[in-house]
């Protein structure tokens, strides 16, 4: 098969990737974007479709007694979990444990919160080159409640994020909640809606839509197997094989596949989730995407139907699905909204990428010139998508970054 030749080959085409690969061709660079499925079709499949302003926090692991039992007892909606994945995880979860002491925390929030407050407008950038911002819903998203107790709970914590880093929120009692969502439970105790995040009607015709415009760049994708990545930053395609003089590694929760071979051993873990579709029954509408806080799901409109998304689900990453999340919450989501027939023959599950100190790993590689590390974005992948792009094409290139790098690198593990 014949070689073909480029500056860039970038492993994964997630909306991490395909973002690395947008920003670094229009810089110049000619790159290669590789990934045994079409781009979009992986984790950046299925989503809740929020681009997370608000998410200044990461989702930390819970430390009162109470919660961790609950979940202990593998029958909370909010997580489940394979007891053999337990068990192999145990020193990730310590980790993950650890740093979510509220000090710690608060810590890693103030690196954090540098990339979510450029999330919303990177990707209104990128999406306005791409011809594609009516896929972007500028409505916010809104928590709901079904107790008085969380809601004010949740209200401490909203207006502590607007205190420290100007995250915008709208408390909505009973009646106000009604009138922004006249088709939602009217037993409900109220909400909030956080503004300034915007959400999107279809993720994969999102992150679709921006490969093509990488291609309109002149940037060339390729089906691929990264399991033939090797040193001189070649790998093998459909097409021919690949050799470019600098590689990027985006590949999401299959990431350190290819990272553990050259050397690194680094502390990746998944939550996997799962979505169902659903027809909204006779006209009832849903304007916001919605997140029932108390039972951990949300519900999301979407160019298919409403979107049921899950929790989190602790299991190996290539185990067999075992959608019981699903099937706890679909009832409950029923109160929530009226939902009608399924529109999927079976629940779609994926995999989000997770390090123990809940910030994705973005940087050069600590032992290798000329290659990188885009991947363990977690719960936010597409929120961080373009501006993780942005910001490895600056480093790349050797420009002013956006934010400061050095929080996310390697070296930090």
């Amino acid at each position: 098969m014949p070689s073909l030749k480029f500056d860039t080959v970038v492993l994964g085409a997630g909306i991490v990737g395909v973002s690395v690969a947008v920003h670094l061709q229009k810089r110049g660079r000619q790159v290669a974007l590789v990934d045994r499925k079409q781009p979009g079709n992986e984790t950046s499949f299925g989503n809740a479709g929020l681009i997370q302003r608000e998410g200044v926090y990461p989702y930390a692991f819970p430390r009162d007694l109470r919660t961790l039992l609950r979940y202990a007892r593998n029958r909370s909606t909010h997580v489940r979990y394979h007891p053999d994945a337990i068990i192999k995880t145990a020193p990730f979860l310590w980790q993950y444990w650890r740093n979510s002491h509220p000090q710690k925390h608060a810590a890693i929030a103030t690196s954090y919160s540098t990339l979510i407050e450029h999330s919303v407008d990177e990707h209104r950038s990128l999406a306005a080159a791409a011809g594609v911002s009516a896929l972007l819903r500028q409505t916010g998203w809104i928590k709901v409640f079904r107790t008085a107790a969380v809601q004010d709970e949740e209200t401490r914590i909203a207006e502590r994020w607007h205190r420290e880093y100007g995250v915008e929120y709208e408390a909505l009692d009973a009646a106000h909640l009604q009138r922004k969502e006249p088709d939602l439970d009217r037993t409900l105790s109220g909400g909030l809606r956080y503004p300034a995040s915007d959400c999107v009607s279809d993720p994969n015709a999102l992150v679709t839509a921006y490969a093509k415009y990488f291609e309109a760049l002149g940037g060339r994708f390729f089906i691929g197997d990264a399991d033939s990545f090797r040193e001189g930053w070649t790998v093998d395609t459909q097409t021919g094989t690949i050799a470019a003089s600098s590689a990027v590694v985006a590949l999401g929760p299959w990431s350190d596949r290819v990272s553990s071979r050259l050397g690194y051993r680094l502390p990746l873990a998944v939550k996997r989730g799962y979505h169902m579709h659903y027809a909204p029954r006779a006209a009832a509408r849903l304007n916001h995407p919605v997140l029932d806080v108390e039972n951990g799901y949300l519900l999301a409109p979407m160019a298919r139907g409403i979107r049921l998304t899950t929790g989190a689900e602790i299991a190996s990453c290539d185990a067999p699905k075992t959608p019981t999340q699903l099937a706890a919450v679909e009832p409950l989501a029923r109160t929530l909204f009226p939902l009608g027939e399924r529109l999927d023959d079976e629940a779609w599950m994926g995999r989000r990428p997770c390090t123990p100190d809940m910030m994705p790993i973005i940087g050069p590689a600590r032992n290798h010139r000329d290659l990188w590390f885009a991947f363990g974005h977690a719960h936010h992948g597409l929120t961080l998508g373009p501006v993780t792009g942005r910001l490895i094409a600056e480093m790349m290139m050797g420009e002013e970054t956006l934010v400061d790098p050095q929080p996310f690198r390697v070296e930090r593990f």
